[in-house]
């Protein structure tokens, strides 16, 4: 329907988004991805292979839509939690893209997908004759970050200083890199690091009004250190730091990490990469995740490590055992992946959990009440955001603008939510919460000074529901 009635498809989708949602995106879309190449008809959104190294201008120069206002690009390394799908992780940036046009009214034409293909590391695909992509290991090194330096030059070249480049599903190492080196040329933003970070910061924050005290009063848990991880991590550690004047190093002792090889401590500092370095604090080595949560009693554990059913029923009763309401954030995808079930929090817990997933689960029952458990989707924070930066001109992201986009989101969760014990607004108001966001966000980029499309507002809100796509057949009698 997308391909042959691109109204219809997005009516459709803003009039049923809680049932369509897990269709067009996860989980879904992980499995669109794994069997893309069987399931190929015609070509959405652009690839750039290695081959057309010299010539990515030209590249781009072919797509038919002139304005385009944002870019959702992946290089296929790290589809989900499904590993390396090559060029056939195309299904995420044109899913993503679906999504910014639903949920945030960014206009359809003004959106592009584009997938970089250099190759894929993943045999089973090397050797299936339906695979689309390039045929040969992945190119890494220099003749990677010149691929994508071209690209980058390439793109501010042709559509200017405010183009929206997000960074979708990339491999940890290249994610941070990435990131790091173009967050101050261009407007970037990598959605499993920063998307990922605003929405939980946004459910840690109005969990605040359940289990009560403030952020700093909390100590956290992740399972997990990797883009999501790490970036969640600096994101809490950077509002504790905003709302209490304490330095950013202070506030990060607040935040435990755990990886594969246990307790992230500051005498296994040598051997760790770059990105968990921070958060190597003093404590003596700890193997596993049970030992870890026993030693730090954290009021909130946070699962990103990819790997399903890591929160056994030990772990969920020993945070039970110390918490009167322990915050259970199972945030891995597909559902396959999920750390635990939201029936395996509420039952382990005695139904006091305020839980948390990636993909959605149904309601459960427990001694006679209806618990619904939440999600933390980046799709409630990505569209808003990104149709706050179109609709200011924001010339780059600071990270303060996640902050904003996170307070909007947690301000939209009202008392008949938390009675349910949900730390998240329904998706059925999707393109209200986005307007705030995106009012939200663009007041603060005029504050900082980054928005560049002046006069300002004087209504950000109405001014955000007024640049929305909203799809209607006209009438024309």
């Amino acid at each position: 329907m997308q391909e042959r009635n691109e109204r219809l498809f997005y009516k459709l989708l803003i009039d049923n988004v809680e049932e369509l949602l897990p269709i067009v995106y996860t989980p879904t879309v992980g499995e669109a991805c794994q069997k893309y190449g069987s399931i190929f008809r015609r070509p959405q959104g652009l690839y750039i292979s290695l081959k057309e190294k010299g010539r990515i201008l030209e590249v781009l120069k072919n797509w038919p839509e002139k304005n385009i206002q944002v870019i959702v690009v992946t290089d296929g390394e790290r589809i989900l939690g499904l590993g390396d799908l090559g060029c056939q992780g195309m299904g995420i940036p044109v899913g993503k893209l679906s999504l910014y046009t639903a949920l945030g009214g960014v206009r359809p034409s003004v959106c592009l997908p584009i997938t970089i293909d250099v190759g894929t590391n993943n045999k089973k695909l090397l050797d299936d004759e339906f695979y689309i992509g390039l045929r040969q290991n992945r190119a890494t090194g220099e003749e990677y970050a010149e691929l994508l330096e071209e690209f980058m030059s390439a793109v501010k070249q042709n559509y200017g200083e405010k183009i929206l480049v997000q960074f979708e599903d990339f491999a940890n190492h290249n994610a941070f890199e990435l990131l790091a080196k173009y967050r101050t040329t261009h407007l970037v933003f990598n959605d499993d690091i920063q998307g990922t970070a605003s929405v939980v910061l946004a459910g840690l924050i109005a969990a605040l009004k359940v289990v009560g005290g403030t952020l700093a009063d909390h100590t956290f848990l992740f399972l997990g250190a990797g883009e999501a991880g790490t970036g969640i991590a600096e994101l809490i550690a950077l509002e504790i730091s905003k709302k209490t004047d304490a330095p950013i190093e202070e506030t990060r002792k607040k935040v435990w990490l755990v990886d594969s090889k246990g307790l992230v401590v500051s005498s296994r500092k040598e051997s760790l990469q770059h990105f968990k370095q921070p958060w190597a604090h003093e404590h003596e080595p700890v193997k596993e995740l049970i030992d870890a949560v026993q030693a730090i009693k954290p009021t909130v554990l946070i699962g990103t490590s990819g790997v399903g059913r890591t929160f056994t029923k030990e772990v969920v009763e020993a945070m039970a055992s110390f918490n009167e309401k322990p915050i259970i954030l199972a945030l891995s995808n597909p559902t396959s992946q999920s750390e635990c079930t939201a029936e395996e929090a509420y039952t382990w817990s005695k139904g006091r959990a305020i839980f948390c997933s990636g993909s959605p689960f149904d309601p459960v029952e427990y001694d006679g009440k209806i618990l619904v458990p939440g999600q933390a989707n980046n799709a409630y924070i990505f569209p808003g955001f990104g149709l706050g930066l179109i609709m200011s001109g924001t010339v780059r992201v600071h990270d303060d603008l996640l902050l904003a986009a996170s307070e909007a989101l947690a301000a939209q969760v009202t008392e008949e939510y938390y009675a349910k014990g949900l730390i998240y607004p329904p998706f059925s108001n999707i393109r209200k919460i986005s307007a705030n966001i995106a009012a939200n966000v663009a007041a603060k980029s005029y504050e900082l000074g980054l928005a560049s499309r002046l006069p300002r507002p004087k209504d950000l809100v109405k001014h955000a529901e007024s640049c929305m796509y909203t799809p209607v057949y006209r009438s024309y009698r």
